[in-house]
């Protein structure tokens, strides 16, 4: 095939010559994109127990407005549709229908939740439409070989977990170690990979608790994971339940080594509403710039974040990291549709995500690039850890390149 090909192009060169080669030029389009437009899906926990996450839709949402302002991609507007699914499945399912089939959509883009996620995974493999940079780092949206239409975005879960096990064997002494995790997909697979990197230790878990994503405090599991004699508390929780659960151990007097999920290490969503007196110490995981991190406020990409937000998100809160996050993915999907040129088509969209080395993407921590192949559907697999301090997150230590990077 590729011999023919070659063969093909060098017997055409004289015809190009001759000004006749608009044949090489031809647009290729699937459902989705046109010569003045692409359409991309979404949908996003606007109302509901994960509500909180839903300014990174509204981020990505102002993003293509300021992408249609300056012109668009390669002459195309976005037409970026997004729908609320209340952080449940069910409602996910009939969306992304409607998304796929009604809208018909040329990919979906950053739909978030693991249990989400996973009830749409199989479907929109089936019908080969991209389930591209999904906002959930479950392991699962890297394994191309058995679902080649998605695609994760953030570092994996299972691998954020094993760095957490390792750092507590490390630093702990005599670890009695506490575990609050929601009770899905994406607590399991953050659990998962901390007992692997307990390894041998799995023995100093004293006490797990587990908590649904509906019920309206954890406060009875934070003080059952005290009451086990636990002296490290690792808090698998998305937002509102982690802040509670932060500020509940600080109610009780409960002072354990704690550790959070990066999920959840919004200052302004999470330590805030927790009390960041309540919050000194906690370790997280970071691979993106913190906005409340002063330290970056002369980068060229956060001065230039800074003024994007006061432009398009005037009234947001710039405290909140979600607001980074949108920011930072939007700019990985509009380099990627930029990639694809004037082929738009689904496989074509698929093909440039998986063709990124060393991409320095906005926003991202130094030291920490993009990397994908038709093998490596994992975008970002670095990490730094943090701990919080005052304010704000404190880095400390070397970025850490995850699994199988």
């Amino acid at each position: 095939m590729r011999t023919s090909r070659r063969g093909f192009v060098a017997g055409a060169s004289a015809f190009a010559v001759l000004g006749t080669n608009s044949a090489f030029a031809q647009k290729k389009y699937d459902d989705g994109a046109t010569d003045t437009e692409i359409k991309l899906g979404h949908t996003g926990p606007y109302s509901g127990p994960a509500s909180s996450y839903g300014q990174i839709g509204k981020t990505i949402e102002a993003f293509f407005k300021s992408v249609n302002e300056a012109g668009g991609v390669n002459g195309r507007k976005i037409n970026f549709i997004t729908r609320d699914d209340g952080y449940s499945p069910p409602k996910m399912v009939e969306l992304v229908r409607q998304l796929v089939e009604q809208d018909k959509v040329l990919c979906l883009f950053n739909t978030l939740g693991t249990p989400t996620n996973t009830a749409i995974h199989r479907y929109m493999n089936q019908k080969k439409v991209p389930q591209l940079y999904v906002a959930t780092g479950a392991s699962k949206w890297g394994k191309p070989k058995e679902f080649p239409w998605t695609m994760g975005f953030q570092p994996d879960y299972h691998t954020e977990g094993v760095v957490y096990a390792k750092h507590i064997l490390a630093n702990v002494k005599d670890a009695k170690i506490g575990v609050l995790m929601q009770n899905d997909d994406y607590g399991k697979d953050y659990y998962e990979g901390f007992r692997d990197g307990l390894g041998k230790e799995t023995g100093k878990i004293v006490k797990h608790v587990t908590f649904e994503v509906t019920d309206p405090t954890v406060d009875s599991q934070v003080i059952q994971l005290k009451d086990s004699g636990a002296n490290v508390f690792f808090n698998i929780a998305t937002p509102k339940a982690a802040a509670q659960a932060i500020r509940k151990a600080a109610d009780i007097g409960w002072k354990p080594a704690q550790y959070l999920n990066n999920v959840s290490a919004s200052v302004g969503s999470v330590m805030k509403p927790a009390g960041l007196e309540n919050s000194q110490g906690i370790i997280t995981a970071q691979y993106l710039k913190d906005p409340t991190d002063k330290q970056w406020a002369n980068t060229d990409d956060f001065k230039a974040w800074v003024a994007w937000m006061d432009k398009w998100m005037p009234g947001a809160n710039k405290a909140d990291a979600n607001h980074v996050f949108g920011y930072a993915v939007s700019n990985l999907m509009l380099e990627t549709l930029k990639k694809c040129g004037d082929t738009l088509t689904r496989e074509n969209v698929m093909k440039q995500a998986a063709n990124y080395q060393k991409y320095k993407l906005p926003l991202l921590l130094p030291g920490i690039t993009i990397n994908t192949s038709p093998t490596d559907y994992y975008p970002i697999q670095s990490v730094q850890l943090a701990r919080f301090k005052g304010e704000t997150w404190d880095l400390f230590g070397d970025v850490m390149s995850a699994e199988g990077s």
